[in-house]
Order: C-alpha cells, then structure tokens, then sequence
C-alpha cells in the first residue's frame, strides 16, 4: 500500500481487508551521554514512525554497531533502555543483530498492524484541517549544545524527557479522531517534514511561529549558533519551499530547520473537531500544541 515511492515513514503491506502490516528501522549514533538514555531515546525514535501511521506496534529487533573497545557495561545499559522503552510500548524485542564499528549506533527494526482504511500517511491532509503538534521542538540545538559543553544540566534532562517519551498517546489520540494527514517531526525538521506534507497533500500549510512551542534553552542555543549540521542542510534543501515572515530573525529561523530525534507528531484535524480534541488530549494527559492551518495552494508560509 506504501513503499519507497512515497514519502512516508514506513512501509505498508495490507494483509487482509481488516488488517495491514507496518514496517520500518530506524538507528543513530548517541545524542546524550548516558548509555540507558541513549537506548531509551532511539528506541522510542524508532517506533515513533510506526505510530506515526497510526499503527501499534508490537514487535521489534534491535539493530546495534559497537565498538571493541566499549565496555560490556555500557552495551547492556543501552539495550536496557531500548528494552524498557519497548515494554512500556507493549512491545516484544525478539533478538536482533550487532556489527562492530568505530561509533556506537543504535535502534529498532520496527513492526506493527494498522487497519488499511485508517491509515495516517503524509498525502492525508486537506484544506482547512487544522495543525497540531505534540511535541516542542529544540531537541538538535540542545543535544549540539551537550556536545559542546555547553548545555545546562536543566535543559538536558527536560531534552532527554521530550525525546524519551513515547508517541503512543498521541497517536491513539489521533487516530481516535479519524485523522488521515499526519507525520513525526524528526531529521528534516519542522518545515522540512511539513514541507513534504504539503507537497503529498497538494495543499500549502500556514504556521504561526508565536504558536510554535519550543524546549527552554532552545532560542538561548540558537543565538549562539549552536545548530547541529543537518540544520544548514534543512535548510538549503526547504527554503525555497517555505515563505518566512520578514519579522523573524535568523534564530527563530533555523530552529524551525533544527532537526530533532524522536520529535513529535504532526496532523491535521478538521477544525470542527479541536474543541473535542484539546478536550480529550487534556483528559489523556497529551500535550498538543495548534501551529496553523492548511489552505488551498501550494508551500508553507510562517507568519
């Protein structure tokens, strides 16, 4: 149903009228430098797109280059993370497999089951669904900021909490609503990956940057220039399909190219159903953030 033809963050083989396999991997080298946090973050990066489809998933296999040099001690403390993370999603780790390499990389081959009519997929969205984010964004400025040792110790640990969490809530919550646009918020960045949304869903997307929520020492990161690579490269690659207000300043610009792990979801919803949504995310606890809305034409505006 979905293959390498289209954008979207995983593969999608239906099985039967009632149901439909996802399948996806996902790995990287450490953003944090505790080995159990570094699991736990890649792990939950990698199921993140199976929920962003609007599936469960339910089996997994780690995936893992380590060096010989790294101690056992470490290795077991990041598959620990992955593991735990994996149980708390209801998901069973069935083996997996190890190379050696000159930096640690880790994460999940992930596996899950979807209803093929609710699928959520980049191409769903339509003019005048509304858009919403359930995470704040500021994960790469930050994590650059650790590696440079830079970082306060306060926005490590509210970085590491962000990136830990699951997107589980927020795709049930999702798919509770009968939402059909929708991806998470990870390499590309905010306008990266929306820019994509936009150009599957033939529709053009306008932001509120006022709206935008972002993690605390994100902009102090982001004066200083403290941008992880792939931030220059988001940009030079989706600027020119983005529109930016004059009134925004070279930080408040890159953030929204800031690429970040285990990011967010973004979907839309018909307008007549937020004041039921932000109803239900409050009682489930789901943060949810309304960036803008997606109109006739073409492109992303930020206002």
């Amino acid at each position: 149903m979905i293959g390498i033809e289209s954008p979207d963050d995983a593969a999608v083989w239906r099985l039967s009228d009632e149901q439909a396999i996802v399948l996806t991997t996902d790995f990287f080298t450490p953003v944090v430098d505790t080995p159990y946090e570094y699991g736990a973050i890649a792990a939950a990066n990698s199921l993140s797109d199976v929920y962003a489809m609007g599936s469960k998933p339910f089996l997994a296999l780690n995936v893992a280059a380590l060096p010989d040099h790294l101690p056992p001690e470490i290795l077991s403390e990041i598959l620990r993370g992955g593991a735990e993370k994996a149980q708390e999603a209801g998901v069973v780790v069935a083996g997996g497999h190890t190379v050696k390499d000159k930096e640690p990389k880790y994460g999940l081959v992930a596996i899950g089951f979807v209803h093929p009519q609710k699928i959520i997929s980049k191409g769903g969205l339509k003019a005048g669904d509304v858009l919403v984010l359930t995470k704040p964004l500021g994960a790469g400025v930050t994590t650059t900021a650790l590696k440079q040792e830079k970082a306060e110790e306060v926005h490590i640990h509210e970085a590491i909490r962000w990136m830990s969490a699951l997107n589980k809530t927020a795709s049930a919550l999702a798919v509770e609503f009968g939402v059909r646009g929708g991806t998470d918020i990870t390499g590309f960045g905010l306008l990266g990956h929306a820019a994509e949304m936009a150009e599957a869903s033939r529709v053009s997307l306008h932001l509120e940057f006022s709206q935008i929520p972002f993690l605390n020492g994100a902009r102090r990161y982001a004066e200083k220039g403290i941008f992880p690579g792939g931030a220059f490269d988001n940009k030079r690659h989706f600027e020119p399909f983005v529109k930016l207000s004059a009134n925004l300043d070279e930080p408040s610009q890159m953030l929204l190219f800031d690429p970040q792990t285990s990011g967010g979801l973004l979907f839309g919803i018909g307008r007549d159903k937020l004041p039921a949504l932000e109803a239900r995310a409050k009682e489930l606890q789901q943060a949810i953030w309304v960036l803008g809305e997606a109109r006739d034409g073409k492109g992303i505006v930020v206002g």
